[in-house]
């Protein structure tokens, strides 16, 4: 595709994706590629030079002309024609939007029917759940996210919520010439902030709620709002839908930005008022009965998952399912929530329901989402609630203490161990999460915690292993070593024998 073509469709995009760029210089290069990192540049790519907070993308023009870069996104148009004369410059204030529409009219393809879910916390699980019930239906339908991209399998490891532009589209086009028509994906603050979801059509967009996290990005708790709000004001489309969390302090803020546009709402949550309502839950140690009204209709039934938080992401999901295909009786997708499995790492049982103890694995990092395990998890455990968790190095240091405060005041024993320090001291991440946490008992190494743990369970007592979820590495001084909590936790049990005390 010649790049006066690729300019020219890329400005018939929605107005919110409209910054109307200059193209300076001469020539109309046949246009093979896009890439953002130079080291990707191939005879025939546009190179993005985007701005960032260490490293100017600019300092890796002449190493991406020199690798073939027939044209350069940047918005500092005087210094890359200094580097380089003759190539074409795409100039614009905000070249990672820029990046964006070229990369969504480059590709030129995507599944019918796009769902984006963001929050802090629940993302992983709705946007699974959402795919489950597709999948249930018949429908061709993947996830993508931080589990990865999945079908019904895992196609894909991902290491970030939301691949950067180039490769999601990338994976866009892949998915609609496979046919697959239906897609939820997780749309991260980073992502959002960063262009890298402009150009996708969404159709559905859910938030789950907005707690502390990622404040080392953000700064403050207003703007990682803002950034999280641009999936309802920009980027879901005008007559799409919107599944609000009702019980959020934030709810009100954002229907008032969908009412604006032209955006359908439905709400779900606890509270009286809500379109999807959660009513009444029995819990037991495998599963909860739940009852629920819709739209004014009520349905009971047993779902195999544990948590009231989880019953909330599954509610959002039913909001989707149900925008996805408005000619469906509401008791059609209802049906299907009892079939839903478990999202890996996310109160994952790792021990049989009939176990004298239980352990339950939680990718909960952040102090809401360690609060939300904690008191859901208290309601299945017949006798002692254990926790063992950490927290990341060379993250929001802040939320630290307030971690240890959440463990300190509903788990009834606390070991505070090592998540992914990266560069950091681990003792040091301890000793902070300590300050909220006294009574805790804080152990070098996560195996060594998890083992300890384990030895200290009695019949009827409930460990949650918290932090890392479905991750299978654990950052170190920099380096990554396998690990992961589910199989650390199954090779412990092999040989445990605290599980056989009275």
């Amino acid at each position: 595709m010649h790049l006066s073509k690729l300019m020219k469709e890329s400005a018939t995009q929605s107005n919110a994706l409209k910054t109307f760029p200059n193209v300076l210089g001469h020539g109309d290069p046949d246009v093979v590629g896009i890439a953002s990192n130079s080291r990707e540049v191939k005879p025939g790519y546009i190179f993005a030079a985007l701005p960032g907070n260490e490293v100017d993308g600019v300092n890796f023009v002449e190493d991406a002309v020199s690798r073939g870069a027939v044209a350069i996104i940047t918005q500092n148009s005087s210094r890359c024609r200094d580097i380089t004369p003759a190539t074409p410059l795409i100039e614009t204030c905000n070249p990672r939007l820029e990046l964006a529409k070229l990369a969504a009219c480059f590709f030129n393809g995507q599944p019918d029917y796009i769902a984006a879910v963001t929050g802090t916390n629940g993302k992983s699980s709705v946007v699974d759940f959402i795919r489950q019930l597709w999948l249930l239906v018949g429908y061709s339908a993947s996830s993508l996210g931080t589990l990865g991209l999945k079908t019904k399998q895992v196609l894909e490891n991902s290491s970030l919520t939301t691949p950067d532009t180039v490769n999601l589209h990338k994976v866009l086009k892949s998915l609609s010439d496979r046919d697959i028509q239906y897609l939820a994906l997780e749309a991260s603050s980073h992502g959002l902030d960063q262009y890298r979801i402009d150009g996708v059509k969404i159709s559905a967009a859910a938030f789950t709620n907005l707690t502390q996290d990622h404040l080392d990005y953000h700064k403050d708790m207003k703007t990682y709002f803002k950034a999280k709000a641009r999936l309802f004001s920009d980027l879901l489309i005008a007559n799409g839908t919107a599944v609000l969390n009702f019980d959020s302090s934030e709810f009100e803020v954002l229907e008032s930005i969908c009412i604006s546009r032209g955006v359908n709402v439905i709400s779900f949550g606890s509270s009286n008022g809500a379109d999807i309502q959660l009513l009444e839950v029995k819990p037991s140690p495998a599963f909860q009965e739940i009852k629920i009204k819709v739209f004014k209709v009520e349905y009971h039934f047993v779902l195999k998952l544990l948590g009231k938080f989880q019953i909330l992401n599954v509610l959002a999901a039913l909001g989707i399912v149900v925008a996805s295909r408005k000619e469906s009786d509401v008791g059609f997708w209802v049906d299907k929530l009892r079939d839903l499995k478990g999202v890996p790492g996310r109160l994952e049982r790792v021990t049989e329901s009939n176990s004298m103890a239980q352990i339950i694995v939680d990718y909960a990092h952040t102090p809401d989402a360690l609060r939300n395990a904690l008191v859901a998890l208290r309601e299945h455990a017949s006798r002692r609630l254990i926790c063992i968790f950490g927290a990341g190095g060379e993250r929001d240091r802040s939320k630290r203490k307030i971690m240890g405060q959440v463990a300190h005041e509903l788990a009834d024993l606390c070991l505070i161990t090592d998540d992914n320090p990266r560069n950091e001291n681990p003792k040091g991440i301890r000793d902070q999460i300590l300050e909220g946490c006294p009574d805790g008992e804080s152990v070098a190494g996560r195996r060594a915690a998890i083992k300890l743990g384990i030895s200290k369970l009695q019949r009827g007592d409930l460990l949650l292993v918290a932090g890392k979820g479905h991750e299978s590495i654990q950052e170190i001084n920099g380096q990554k070593f396998k690990f992961s909590d589910v199989e650390v936790v199954r090779d412990l049990m092999k040989n445990a024998e605290g599980l056989n005390h009275e």
